[in-house]
């Protein structure tokens, strides 16, 4: 249906970066994408107001930086004590930043909050924190106001699978054993209440949310390309030996032990190379492995590269293989799709979630020896007939082109925002 106007929305992304990467690279693609479809005014926290200036946006037009650096800090310092060590304990770095974040809606309100109950706004959407353990004291007040508040995309805290009890201790998680306690914090119900529209990035999420808020609950993953990104497409040659690339941290849960050994046998006989992108507390324990495994010649450590770069290696090879154990979004996965890459994962959380027969091959999820013997098998059942892979991989981009880029992203939200500021009757029906 034809929109009759776009809507004024004030966008908090209090994680919003185009400098960084993980979370506040979310926030500041899906807030410019936003552009597209809504007249669009960010509120971001001060540490990403340099970048925003590089990116050309003008302060007080497009956005508002808030300054919460004297109760920030010094909770960013506790909890890199709390973690356990660099890249560790992300759930207790979460639960840290949830207790700073009210003070952030508060200024934001303290601003704003005039606005919204004139009616200058015609939504409010809060994009990250990405995390739904942390509260938005915002919605109810937005609901106060007669004003739609959305929700989201909200994602993370997928279990931990019980058979990989030790990379849940490696990655120093002691808080996910009690993280189901945040359903009790105060004033979620009453957010969840408020909220107009609940986007959520999986289904895992989705499950999260009371039975009393489905009909208002969407699932939008939060994850999704860039074109002037990733613009190369994969070669898909399968006249030689099979190329694979791993790319990600290099931590236990992400699984590149699992990818190294369940290669071995394919980069011993010569029928396969391995590229791994990127680092992190495993790497000399993995370049330990490959030499152990007698695989040195067959396995190339890229260390961390820059999005070009990183798109340079990737379009090179055929496949993907992610043996990620606990992924929430699995942002790579579309980067390879999006390339023509061919994503080899485990069935669990967010890549089994982008991943079906027609664009890749997701392996159930099972023990640590289970998920490198089917790993195996199908590495090995590929180098020995490739024909499906440039199918699979014209599939894979196709299909991210289509419902993964964040144009397509904007496109989706525009639909809510539609919804939910009664221009559009019909709920949307974005995924299943």
């Amino acid at each position: 249906m034809s929109r009759m106007r776009q809507p004024s929305v004030l966008l908090i992304a209090e994680a919003a970066n185009p400098e960084w990467v993980s979370v506040p690279l979310v926030g500041w693609s899906m807030a410019s994408a936003l552009r597209d479809v809504a007249r669009v005014h960010v509120v971001t926290q001060v540490r990403n107001r340099a970048a925003f200036l590089r990116a050309g946006l003008v302060e007080g037009e497009d956005f508002t930086a808030l300054d919460t650096e004297k109760l920030a800090r010094p909770m960013w310092r506790v909890a890199g004590l709390l973690r356990g060590g660099a890249g560790k304990g992300w759930t207790t770095s979460t639960a840290i930043a949830a207790l700073s974040y009210p003070y952030f809606e508060h200024l934001l309100w303290k601003r704003f909050g005039d606005d919204v109950k004139a009616g200058r706004f015609d939504v409010v959407h809060r994009i990250t924190p990405l995390t739904p353990t942390t509260v938005s004291p915002l919605a109810a007040r937005c609901a106060a106001a007669g004003v739609p508040f959305v929700l989201g995309p909200l994602n993370g805290g997928v279990p931990w699978p019980s058979a990989f009890a030790a990379e849940r201790r490696a990655e120093k998680e002691w808080l996910s054993y009690v993280r189901g306690v945040y359903k009790l914090f105060p004033g979620r119900r009453r957010m969840l209440q408020s909220c107009a529209a609940i986007l959520v990035g999986s289904r895992h999420t989705g499950s999260e949310i009371p039975a009393a808020y489905q009909d208002r609950t969407f699932r939008i993953p939060e994850n999704a390309i860039d074109p002037a990104r990733f613009d190369r497409i994969a070669a898909q040659d399968i006249s030689g030996p099979l190329r694979s690339v791993f790319v990600g941290r290099l931590v236990p849960y992400k699984g590149p032990d699992m990818a190294i050994e369940a290669s071995a046998p394919l980069l011993r006989s010569g029928r396969m190379h391995l590229d791994i992108v990127g680092d992190g507390p495993m790497r000399a324990d993995l370049q330990a492995l490959v030499e152990r495994l007698g695989v040195e010649k067959a396995v190339t450590f890229h260390g961390p590269l820059g999005h070009r770069e990183v798109q340079d290696v990737m379009a090179k090879a055929n496949l993907l293989v992610f043996p990620s154990i606990r992924e929430f979004g699995g942002g790579v996965v579309l980067e390879a799709m999006s390339l023509g890459v061919v994503p080899v994962v485990v069935d669990y959380a967010g890549p089994g979630e982008l991943v079906d027969a027609k664009t890749g091959i997701a392996l159930p999820l099972s023990d640590r020896n289970g998920i490198v013997q089917n790993l195996t098998d199908r590495l090995t059942a590929l180098a020995d007939d490739p024909t499906n892979l440039p199918a699979m991989g014209q599939a894979a981009r196709a299909h991210v082109q289509s419902h993964f880029t964040w144009s397509a992203k904007a496109n989706q939200v525009a639909e809510i925002y539609d919804w939910v500021t009664g221009q559009r009757r019909t709920r949307p029906q974005i995924f299943d």
